[in-house]
């Protein structure tokens, strides 16, 4: 073939030279020898035909010759130059010096020092490595509370100080990262807050584990000042570990402003919020039922209690018992009647507590017990008498034998019932959970379960005993000690919520004045539920570790009772001991008396409850407070709503002034890829850092070994992980697993996360870093980036590449302000993916061919494109993945005159660029795309085992649109569909080519691939059948639509007119695809 780049020195020349060959084409095109002889009225209408096709050959004298440039590009790169090329690439190989590829040693806090040439793989570990201690050093983090700057605030929720990383913990950390560094990148002065909770129960379990295993000591052993001692010593050598793994995942966290629950300034602030309380009569002392733990030997919050369904006699091992025992059982007892009235039959599935029941409930409506009301029953082992009182609220007649024991000291419904008939109140156990003098001399000193044993032989003996049976119900256990957890009625502080939980409310339903906003919004209506029906929160713990109640009570010295809370009346909240001297001394005037601190700690939620404000210094009047209150948005899980949400409102309404955040945004809760929750004993459990850096099935394992897991739950959960992880984890690195996560997010209230979709996405930061590595290589050394760009002279993939990026840019962003991030990563994703990787970085390959003087011009502006698609691409995408978006965008050349930042994470968002926006070029890239697609499909049908070979192609319009659109366009037509040539035909003027496999495009456009050899007729005929059966399809379910009673008068005109257009592209397709059959048909025979 001649040489088209010397043709090009004569434009005459060339023009003349394409014209033969447009004509010689066209001849070559009519006398195929595989067509049947043409009849003599046929060749006489062929000939009307390719004489009007010839008047139009001048207007496609501009894309004949593209096309040529095309045909020369794909000739030079896939015959000689492509063997010369490898031997090339082989002599650079051999020439290359390996230390150049990899990064040189950089000091800890220095900006990170870069190899002279761009790594060929991607590596997590490389990339991730010293970019966030410059970060941090170099202050980006910061947030300045004089700045002028718009304030964007999060307060991380405050992992526990005996936190390690897990994958809730990254889950946060992605999403509230990506929020931040948004914010930031858009101009907001962004604070994000970190801090640590001392985790008042967790924490002491750890450390008096830890003395055990050491020391053989209990906390008991040492004292409380010395105890609390040790846990300080612990938290200062163990704790807060979390918080630097933090730094791992890329945190952008303001950790000069790192702060910790139990230190000064928030144990200030704890002090400030009780005694305000207090003063205002919100928190008060009484005597209630609490869930006992009898392991801690204190009160647990009810997210500190784990529910497992029972469905029948169960056996589970409770600590502190050698033996199991029995649950899901309901014995049936008598009690004996006052006056020899006979007995009455109760049943339950405590039997301990009967020592400490106090009456019998009836149904006043029951018929079988009218003779009962007022009578009593007498108790077997203490001759108590037990009244029996009527409560149509509690007692259903139809239940069991409708009839009820009640013990208000130690179940909840019977704690109501207590109060609404006036009944004793019968503690019968110890803190540690063994029978009280209450319980009666035979069982006294008994543990609670072996006393249920005792008191069923007991009951026996006296053949009051009447049986047991199956039983499903709920056993509650504590999350931090697995004991079984005992309702014990018990003196506490309480805080009244009725007034704080109705501003709390009105907050996020108040259509007038909404200042709380839910996503999702689903959540609103739990809000209501909850807060609707909130009861008074239990806030003392009977803890060492924790902040101590500011309570004195004070002991006069002529008290008959002398125990600690005898008389409600006795206590003195105040700021500080020398202050509740004070108050002491002014209440009791002129008495002698001694004082003391309650020796409980509160509630660990409550000082979480305070953390938006006594992060920013309340209660002085800090200019943090001043600058950053309210904060923007909590993020956190729906899981704690109530326990955490809801008492920030609740707090920060009535003591800061104004709810602490305008926004809530609850992520889903994580399961395994199996939609199981994570559980050690299942094997499923997944650490982030695992992922990050990789780990094998050996160390997997030898994680589980390193626990605490019987041994069946070990053999079970190493079998879950040989299933789930055969291999190991592969190293992710921080990126893809932040990108992954954020992906989930769409998830409902559930993310079944399957690690190997974290694996993709790191494959995908491995083409991510290739395909930079390819723009920049087309980047001379001397590339100058242009200050601006006018898409407008660019060529044609140039010009939609930026229009592309730009309506991505705006996705984006409204996605991220919409809070939904899986969106707004999608965006960005597919930007990266399916537009700048798959199709313009292949679309302007020809342009750097064999540097073609013809292209010079396009590539020039092609650099100019991939250089700003870089750039914005990488701001884009950087909130998202920090590490691999900062390594990239440093290797990026500045703009010259321009003053360059220092960092990515400090450079301005990207933002849409109207001129940029093309919505002309996107269509017709869109037509590209389409007919790409249909050609890439016949080539992988037609060339199984030669699927590099370059076949030549054939459009086939129905209208000129099209038809000049495909000749425009006939570059990237056969550069990315990888064709020898494509030929533009108009339906009105050419027939369809033969012997070619056909699919079709759209209504407007059929395309073509020549076949080597025979085609295969049949395969063919039955992919068009297929193709006319799915017409006929929609034709009749349109028909059906538009003949249906009322239609015309229902139905909107601008439907039906659209309707009536469907109905006819649909009857010109499926005459099209007859014709074909008919085609198709006719070369089979003619070939037999």
């Amino acid at each position: 073939m001649v040489c088209l780049s010397k043709t090009l020195t004569n434009k005459h020349k060339t023009i003349a030279s394409l014209w033969r060959r447009s004509l010689s084409s066209s001849s070559t095109m009519s006398q195929q020898p595989d067509m049947k002889p043409l009849t003599e009225e046929e060749l006489e209408r062929k000939k009307k035909k390719e004489e009007k096709a010839k008047e139009k050959e001048l207007k496609k004298l501009k894309a004949l010759e593209k096309a040529e440039l095309a045909k020369l590009k794909v000739q030079q790169g896939s015959n000689a130059p492509k063997k010369s090329a490898r031997k090339n690439a082989k002599r650079e190989a051999d020439d290359e010096n390996p230390e150049e590829f990899v990064d040189p040693e950089t000091r800890l806090g220095e900006k990170k020092r870069l190899s002279s040439q761009m790594a060929k793989q991607y590596s997590p570990a490389a990339v991730e490595k010293s970019w966030y201690a410059w970060w941090e050093k170099s202050g980006y983090f910061q947030a300045d509370a004089s700045s002028s700057k718009p304030p964007f605030v999060i307060v991380l929720p405050p992992p526990n100080v005996t936190g390690a990383l897990h994958i809730g913990h990254a889950l946060t950390s992605a999403i509230q990262d990506t929020i931040i560094r948004w914010r930031r990148m858009s101009g907001y002065n962004a604070l994000w807050v970190p801090g640590m909770d001392h985790a008042g129960i967790a924490t002491q379990v750890v450390v008096e584990k830890k003395l055990m295993r050491e020391r053989c000591l209990t906390r008991h052993d040492f004292g409380r000042e010395e105890f609390v001692n040790e846990v300080w010593k612990w938290k200062t050598e163990y704790g807060g570990t979390i918080l630097g793994q933090q730094r791992r995942m890329g945190a952008s966290l303001d950790w000069s402003r790192e702060c910790f629950t139990m230190d000064d300034k928030r144990s200030k602030a704890v002090t400030e919020a009780f005694y305000r309380l207090h003063e205002e009569g919100l928190i008060y002392r009484d005597l209630r039922l609490v869930n006992w733990d009898c392991v801690l030997r204190t009160a647990i919050s009810d997210i500190e209690v784990d529910y497992t369904d029972i469905k029948e006699r169960t056996l589970l091992k409770v600590p502190g018992y050698e033996k199991p025992v029995e649950f899901g059982v309901l014995t049936s007892f008598a009690y004996p009647l006052e006056g020899e009235l006979g007995e009455i039959v109760v049943a339950t599935t405590r039997v301990e507590t009967m020592l400490g029941d106090s009456a019998i409930a009836i149904h006043p409506e029951d018929k079988r017990y009218s003779h009962l009301h007022g009578k009593f029953a007498i108790h077997p082992f203490n001759g108590r008498k037990l009244p029996i009182i009527c409560d149509a609220i509690l007692v259903d007649p139809s239940f069991g034998t409708g009839a009820v024991k009640i013990t208000p000291a130690h179940d909840p419904n019977d704690f109501e019932v207590g109060k609404r008939h006036n009944l004793e109140f019968i503690n019968i156990f110890t803190d540690d959970g063994k029978l009280n003098s209450n319980g009666g001399a035979e069982f006294a000193g008994m543990p609670r379960f072996r006393a249920r044993e005792s008191v069923i032989d007991a009951l026996q003996k006296k053949k009051l005993y009447r049986g047991a049976q199956n039983n499903e119900m709920r056993l509650g256990l504590c999350s931090r000690s697995n004991d079984v957890v005992e309702p014990m009625i018990k003196p506490q502080w309480y805080v009244n919520c009725s007034s704080m939980a109705k501003q709390a409310l009105d907050a996020a339903i108040d259509d007038q004045n909404r200042k709380l906003e839910f996503i999702p919004k689903q959540y609103t209506a739990e809000w209501k539920r909850w807060l609707e029906n909130i009861r008074d929160w239990c806030i003392s713990r009977q803890l060492w570790w924790g902040h101590r109640i500011p309570a004195w009570y004070v002991t006069l010295e002529d008290d008959e009772m002398k125990e600690l809370g005898a008389y409600n009346d006795h206590w003195i909240v105040a700021r500080d001991e020398e202050q509740a001297l004070a108050e002491a001394k002014k209440k009791f005037s002129g008495k002698k008396f001694e004082m003391s601190q309650d020796p409980d700690v509160l509630d660990t939620w409550f000082s979480s409850g305070l953390f938006p404000l006594s992060v920013l210094g309340w209660p002085d009047d800090t200019e943090d407070l001043k600058a950053f209150y309210p904060t923007s948005v909590l993020e956190t899980g729906h899981d704690i709503l109530f326990f955490w949400v809801a008492r920030m409102v609740m707090l920060g309404i009535k003591l800061g002034g104004d709810v602490p955040f305008s926004k809530v945004y609850l992520h889903p809760m994580i399961r395994d890829a199996h939609g199981r929750k994570m559980s050690k004993s299942l094997g499923n459990v997944i650490d982030p850092l695992e992922v990050i850096n990789g780990i094998s099935l050996e160390g997997l394992q030898k994680r589980l070994e390193e626990g605490n897991l019987d041994p069946n739950e070990l053999a079970t959960a190493k079998v879950g992980q040989v299933k789930d992880f055969p291999n190991g984890i592969a190293e992710c690195g921080a990126d893809a697993l932040r990108f992954a996560l954020v992906s989930y997010t769409a998830q409902s209230d559930k993310i079944n996360l399957d690690i190997q979709r974290v694996v993709g996405y790191r494959q995908w930061c491995n083409k991510l870093w290739n395909a930079v590595r390819f723009a920049m290589s087309k980047l001379p050394d001397d590339y100058a980036p242009p200050a601006t760009i006018n898409p407008g002279t660019m060529p044609f993939s140039c010009r939609w590449i930026l229009s592309v990026l730009n309506k991505a840019i705006s996705k984006t962003i409204l996605s991220l302000n919409a809070y939904e991030f899986s969106d707004a990563a999608t965006n960005v994703y597919s930007w990266w993916q399916y537009q700048f990787c798959d199709i313009f970085i292949e679309a302007i390959k020809p342009y750097f061919a064999g540097d073609n003087p013809a292209f010079s011009s396009e590539r020039n502006f092609a650099r100019d494109a991939l250089w700003v698609c870089l750039e914005n691409g990488l701001r884009l995408l950087h909130p998202f993945m920090p590490f691999v978006s900062e390594e990239l965008w440093q290797r990026l050349p500045g703009v010259k005159g321009h003053t360059r930042k220092e960092s990515i994470m400090i450079c301005e968002y990207p933002s849409p660029i109207e001129s940029w926006t093309n919505e002309r070029v996107e269509y017709e890239m869109d037509l590209v795309e389409s007919t790409v697609r249909s050609l890439r499909s016949l080539r992988a049908e037609l060339l199984a085992k030669q699927k590099n070979e370059r076949l030549p192609a054939f459009a086939f319009c129905q209208n000129d649109e099209v038809a000049e659109i495909t000749r425009s366009c006939e570059l990237e037509i056969l550069t990315l569909a990888g064709l020898s040539s494509l030929k533009v035909l108009l339906s009105d003027v050419d027939d369809a080519p033969a012997g070619c496999a056909f699919e079709n495009v759209n209504e407007n456009l059929k395309v073509y691939l020549k076949v080597h050899g025979t085609l295969n007729a049949e395969a063919e005929y039955e992919k068009i059948k297929n193709k006319m059966d799915e017409i006929l399809k929609q034709q009749e379910k349109l028909k059906k639509i538009m003949n249906a009673s009322g239609y015309q008068e229902k139905v909107p005109s601008h439907i039906q007119e659209e309707n009536v257009t469907k109905l006819a592209k649909l009857i010109q397709e499926f005459e099209f695809f007859k014709k074909e059959s008919e085609r198709i048909e006719s070369e089979a025979q003619h070939q037999q």
